[in-house]
C-alpha cells in the first residue's frame, strides 16, 4: 500500500528587498538549507504598484546553480552573457543553468494591473557546478495543460503527470514542477518516489494537504516528509498551488549571494574571478 506523505513543516515566508530595490516575499532561502535539498530558495515577486518592482535585477553573476522563473502574470525583460535576450510573459518559464558562470539581468516591466512571478533556485552537484551554462525559454503554449474529468487541471513544466510530460528535460537533478488547479472540494493525488524532497506552495485559495487534513492557505508553503504520494483536497473556493520535487544532493553548501559552491575556497575563487574579469569561461 502506498504511504501518503504528511506535512513536515509549514513556511509563511518573509518580506525581502532584492536586486535594485524589488520588494518580494522570500518563501525559503539560506536559513532553510539543507531541509529543501536540492532546492535553495524560492521567491514570490510582484505587486500592483510598479514602484515595488520596476527597479528590477540589473546585471549580476551566477555560478553553481539553476534559476527557474515562472511568470504567473506580467512581463520580464532579460538578457545574459551568452547573448540571449527577450521577454517572458504570462505562463512562460525561463530555466537557466548557470553552471561555470553566467552574467544576466531580469527587469520586470510596468503593468496596468499587477505583476507576479515565482523564482526557484536549484542547486547543482559538485560534478556539474562547472558545466557549460545553458538557457531555455519555454512558451506557455508548449507547457502541457492536462484536464481531468472532475475539473482538475495540471500544467506540467517539468516531470510528468499521467500522460502529460513537461517540456523541460535533461535537467541535472530531474526535478518535477507542476502547477495544479483544483475546483472546490475536488481531490488530487500524485505519486512521488521515496527519497525525493517535495513541497507545495499555495498561490490561491486553500486546501487540505495531507491525510491529517491540515489546511494550507494562499502564501504558505508545506514541506512534506517521506512517502510515495501526496493527497490534496481543495477548500470551498478551490485551490491553486505549485508542486515541486527533486532528488537531494547531500553535499556541503558554500553560499555567497548569487553564487553557490561546495567549499569556501571555490566561493572565494568565483568572486575573485568576477572582480578580475575572468568569471565567464
Amino acid at each position: 500500500m502506498n504511504a501518503t506523505r504528511t506535512i513536515r513543516q509549514v513556511f509563511s515566508g518573509r518580506p525581502t528587498l532584492e536586486g535594485a530595490g524589488v520588494r518580494l516575499k522570500r518563501i525559503f532561502g539560506f536559513n532553510e538549507v539543507p531541509v529543501f535539498d536540492p532546492f535553495l530558495m524560492m521567491d514570490d515577486f510582484g505587486a500592483s504598484d510598479p514602484e515595488d518592482y520596476v527597479a528590477g535585477f540589473p546585471w549580476h553573476p551566477h555560478r553553481g546553480i539553476e534559476t527557474v522563473t515562472y511568470m504567473l502574470h506580467g512581463t520580464v525583460e532579460h538578457g545574459d552573457s551568452l547573448g540571449n535576450k527577450g521577454t517572458i510573459g504570462d505562463g512562460q518559464v525561463q530555466w537557466m543553468t548557470a553552471g561555470c558562470g553566467i552574467i544576466h539581468q531580469e527587469m520586470p516591466q510596468p503593468q496596468e494591473d499587477y505583476l507576479r512571478g515565482l523564482q526557484l533556485w536549484v542547486n547543482l552537484p559538485a560534478k556539474n557546478k562547472m558545466m557549460p551554462p545553458r538557457y531555455r525559454d519555454i512558451r506557455a503554449a508548449d507547457i502541457p495543460d492536462h484536464k481531468d474529468k472532475n475539473g482538475v487541471r495540471v500544467k506540467v513544466i517539468a516531470g510528468r503527470y499521467k500522460d502529460a510530460i513537461g517540456p523541460v528535460k535533461d535537467i541535472v537533478r530531474g526535478p518535477e514542477y507542476l502547477d495544479v488547479h483544483l475546483p472546490a472540494g475536488k481531490p488530487f493525488e500524485h505519486g512521488i518516489a521515496r527519497g525525493q524532497t517535495v513541497f507545495v506552495y499555495v498561490l490561491e485559495g486553500e486546501g487540505a494537504f495531507d491525510a491529517g487534513k491540515k489546511t494550507i492557505t494562499a502564501g504558505r508553503l508545506a514541506l512534506y516528509g517521506d512517502g510515495e504520494r501526496i493527497s490534496v483536497e481543495a477548500g470551498r473556493d478551490g485551490v491553486r498551488f505549485v508542486c515541486i520535487s527533486g532528488q537531494p544532493i547531500g553535499e556541503p553548501v558554500a553560499w555567497g549571494g548569487p553564487i553557490v559552491m561546495n567549499i569556501q575556497e571555490e566561493l572565494d575563487l568565483a568572486f575573485r574571478e568576477y572582480r578580475n574579469g575572468t568569471f565567464i569561461k
